[in-house]
């Protein structure tokens, strides 16, 4: 494992042990940091390599990946920013570590970055899956996502994310050419088990 920083990102880089496996690039929540997801990166898709960065942004004492005006109202011009400085890390990353497109996996504000990279900087990712994702852009941009597969989880009972904004995101990755699968899991914003089974079966396939 290697805990190192690049173009300012600290980071984990692990390396799998299955070479057929996509790379993941982990991506926490708010308040997380670069360790939180291995755990999870290593339960659904053993023997991947993790690729984990640590957001730069911090609300308080927690990091995140960019700034928020409030609970579900985004700073568009820091996000336009961050998903960008990001794209470059990942790249950068990628030639140092020789990895192949990664396949995001993000929770709540790392699942919202993982949605702008698709959708700013769609060459950077070969997928994702999107834990209690909501729409990043008011107005979306347009990219090309064909060939790209793309799994939202989300939670019935959610307090932070509404299903109508979940659902604008679905339907925007899925016009972009994005192969959708959007599941509503009787969960709140938190993680259950049957994320974690459905994510297994989604990195399987």
């Amino acid at each position: 494992m290697d805990t190192t920083a690049t173009t300012d990102f600290v980071h984990i880089y692990e390396p799998g042990s299955d070479a057929a496996r996509s790379p993941l690039l982990l991506l926490h929540g708010t308040g997380g940091d670069e360790r939180d997801l291995l755990g999870l990166g290593r339960a659904v898709a053993p023997g991947a390599t993790l690729l984990s960065p640590r957001g730069k942004v911090l609300e308080g004492p927690m990091p995140r990946f960019f700034r928020r005006l409030s609970e579900g109202v985004f700073d568009e011009d820091d996000l336009h920013r961050r998903a960008h400085e990001l794209a470059d890390f990942v790249e950068t990353a990628r030639e140092r570590y020789g990895l192949a497109q990664p396949v995001a996996l993000g929770f709540s504000n790392g699942a919202n970055i993982a949605a702008s990279l698709l959708l700013l900087r769609p060459q950077v990712l070969a997928g994702a899956a999107l834990l209690r994702a909501m729409s990043p852009f008011a107005e979306p941009p347009e990219a090309d996502l064909s060939g790209k597969r793309v799994l939202i989880l989300s939670g019935a009972m959610d307090p932070i994310v509404p299903a109508a904004d979940v659902g604008r995101l679905a339907r925007t990755l899925s016009d972009n050419g994005a192969s959708v699968d959007h599941r509503t899991l009787p969960a709140g914003h938190g993680l259950s088990q049957a994320d974690i089974n459905l994510l297994a079966g989604w990195f399987a396939a």
